[in-house]
């Protein structure tokens, strides 16, 4: 007999069904033994009666998350013993057979989302196998597949093509920290894992593809947030012969699509939209009305239904570092510079304006992006300005100016974050609510017990010696 999912079940009254399961929780009415079975798609109860003895006196064993298959009729429910709070609260299963599949140890917390809000996070991630099991973080990953899935189908159909770019890379200032992978091959030498795709994302373009995507994994040595993990995934896009307002366009329709599309996935995720077409604001504007370049625009703050999308444009190229005496990128040193603001890079850094676009989302930067510097001569202005010798341009950078040097296209893209944006949607606090194996806000993973001391045969194969802290 070919297994049937718990919430397929309602389809089936008066046939015989195979089900394969977690013991949710049991309940005694007299002599009847009431199993709540949950599965993937959700939960239906099974009902043992005595008569079928041997049946019986199994299930009276059966306790919480112990894994099981049975067998047996699907039967209305009386209309007093209808269950209104789940989909299949209208039948139950009938036993006539049962197999013990795996027996379970007492779980540490309830699997459930009663249970679970009592529980310390650390509890949870220790244990992020069983608080998977919950029908709220199935829902968020499910969730997450079907907004994933949404995007490349959306960008497959204008042309995009999703391309996979290297994780071991080469380590350039980017903004934050890397993480550094030493080589065995090569003593005394390291990888990087990426920030970001940026540069290969441009040298994408430099070969002529036109049109790229990628939902990537990033990694970047920074303290954690609610908002920030040590890896975290991004749509990645870069497009070549367009203009910054192709870029707002697609990624306005993109946006307003999966919006619209919710509905379809889950019945609770209602959205609307403050405004649409979204809200444009200068970045000057935003730090002039808001005190911030990440303004909540939200007509009821407490609204969690409600999205107000805002581009922030016309961002200062600069920002003066007073401790290094320098000036820093405000987004990052491949943003280009606007046309007219050109002849201030040799006089007045400070009041050039770029080619910046931030998309921020109630109060929440979910995505930024640019158009690209795509010439050489300007490239290594910029570099210059923000304080690297011709030496470390040479060193960190040569291979991007050398590309330059071959007809490099114009080019400009965005990179939202899809975690912070399925945060929102999903009304969760943290972005750990909505990845499958999250770290911990200092960065550990608790269930696979990461970072962890290796040992010293595999420092020596990678010319490694550790010293003490003093």
């Amino acid at each position: 007999m070919k297994r049937t999912l718990a919430g397929k079940t309602i389809e089936k009254v008066g046939e015989e069904v195979r089900l394969n399961g977690w013991v949710h929780n049991r309940r005694d009415h007299g002599k009847l033994i009431f199993i709540d079975l949950r599965d993937r798609s959700g939960l239906v109860q099974l009902v043992f009666l005595p008569e079928n003895e041997e049946v019986y006196q199994l299930g009276n064993k059966l306790r919480g998350e112990w894994v099981i298959e049975v067998e047996g009729k699907v039967n209305k429910r009386p209309d007093k013993m209808v269950n209104d709070k789940i989909p299949t609260g209208k039948v139950e299963v009938e036993v006539a057979k049962l197999k013990v599949l795996n027996q379970s140890k007492t779980p540490p917390f309830e699997i459930s989302e009663e249970g679970a809000k009592s529980v310390n996070e650390e509890v949870r991630l220790r244990y992020r196998y069983l608080d998977l099991r919950r029908q709220r973080m199935r829902r968020n990953l499910y969730i997450r597949h079907k907004v994933i899935k949404l995007i490349r189908d959306f960008l497959d159909k204008r042309g995009f093509i999703e391309i996979e770019t290297p994780i071991l890379t080469k380590s350039t200032p980017e903004g934050a920290r890397d993480y550094l992978v030493p080589s065995r091959l090569h003593p005394g030498q390291s990888y990087a894992l990426p920030q970001s795709p940026q540069q290969f994302k441009q040298l994408l373009m430099v070969a002529g593809l036109g049109r790229y995507f990628q939902i990537v994994r990033c990694f970047r040595d920074e303290d954690s947030r609610g908002d920030r993990q040590p890896e975290f995934t991004q749509l990645d896009l870069e497009m070549s012969f367009i203009k910054q307002e192709d870029i707002l366009r697609l990624t306005e329709k993109l946006y307003t699509k999966i919006i619209k599309d919710l509905i379809l996935f889950d019945e609770g995720l209602s959205k609307k939209l403050t405004s649409s077409p979204f809200k444009r604001m200068d970045y000057q504007e935003a730090i002039k009305s808001y005190g911030t370049d990440k303004p909540d625009l939200r007509k009821n703050k407490k609204d969690p239904n409600e999205l107000a999308f805002v581009w922030i444009l016309n961002w200062p190229l600069f920002e003066w570092n007073e401790k290094e005496k320098r000036y820093d990128s405000h987004h990052h040193v491949f943003t280009a510079p606007q046309k007219r603001d050109l002849p201030l890079l040799d006089k007045e850094p400070l009041k050039v304006r770029s080619w910046q676009h931030d998309l921020v989302l109630n109060g929440v930067e979910i995505g930024g992006g640019s158009i690209r510097i795509h010439q050489r001569d300007i490239q290594e202005k910029i570099f210059k300005l923000v304080g690297l010798t011709q030496e470390e341009i040479n060193q960190k950078f040569g291979h991007l100016l050398k590309a330059f040097e071959y007809g490099a296209p114009p080019h400009g893209g965005i990179a939202p974050g899809i975690d912070r944006f399925l945060m929102i949607l999903l009304g969760e606090e943290n972005i750990r609510e909505v990845m499958a194996f999250p770290k911990t806000g200092d960065g550990r993973d608790l269930m696979m017990e990461a970072p962890s001391p290796v040992s010293k045969e595999q420092l020596r194969d990678l010319s490694i010696k550790l010293s003490p802290l003093k």
